[in-house]
């Protein structure tokens, strides 16, 4: 129960966060100040460390993350592949981002987002379901055994299902940050201290607070951080 209240919170912080988003207005970058909040639209390109996701070997990426789940029991332990099953519980996780270029789209000005180690990066960033096995499933595929045993994970058959997503070159973004100005040089960073989402009483969105850089791919751009996905149902 204490699970099932928490993963409904969770959704409803990004629900929050989300509208905080689409509600922020887009930044004119040229008038903006040192110090400024800004949101900035546009394509990305990798600065002088990429990322490579860790289950497809998408490259050449600037955000990187992959989730495993599995389905769990009152105890919260995993039930096997001819087992009734409850809920999906979070059982791994691997988020990475990095430092990169963002040229905004109503400006052309290129500026370098501070996204790498050190950084706190809040991502709106959908992951896509890849490998998904069935009570049918008695073994795993020599993929995934491996992919789990390079992590220590259990590669014992079960019912389980893996997600990831990525952002690379080429794909358009969104950013919410802090404006660095030195010469001619534009840093987007995180700010330093708390932002406000807000509330919506009318979604029943509680005021939350945003501790990092935003990350998201905007609608209008489409699944971009995905543009090898394939869906792998394993029987």
């Amino acid at each position: 129960m204490e699970k099932l209240s928490w993963n409904k919170l969770n959704w409803r912080r990004k629900a929050a966060v989300l509208w905080f988003l689409h509600s922020f207005p887009d930044s004119d970058l040229p008038a903006a100040t040192e110090g400024q909040l800004v949101k900035i639209t546009g394509l990305v390109s990798c600065g002088s460390v990429s990322l490579e996701s860790s289950y497809e070997r998408a490259t050449r990426c600037i955000y990187a993350s992959t989730l495993l789940y599995e389905y769990v029991g009152f105890g919260l332990k995993p039930m096997n592949a001819n087992t009734s099953c409850l809920q999906w519980s979070l059982t791994y996780c691997e988020r990475f981002s990095t430092d990169f270029y963002i040229t905004d789209r109503k400006s052309g000005i290129r500026a370098m987002v501070k996204a790498g180690p050190g950084c706190k990066v809040v991502p709106l960033i959908v992951e896509s379901k890849l490998v998904t096995t069935t009570r049918q499933c008695r073994t795993l595929s020599s993929h995934l055994r491996k992919w789990l045993q390079d992590r220590n994970l259990s590669a014992d058959p079960r019912l389980l299902h893996l997600q990831e997503g990525y952002v690379q070159e080429g794909s358009f973004v969104t950013v919410i940050g802090v404006l660095r100005r030195n010469s001619d040089i534009l840093t987007i960073v995180q700010p330093e201290e708390l932002l406000s989402a807000g509330c919506l009483w009318q979604k029943l969105l509680l005021p939350v607070n945003v501790d990092g850089l935003i990350l998201a791919v905007p609608d209008t751009a489409g699944h971009n951080m995905n543009p090898g996905y394939r869906h792998q149902l394993e029987q």
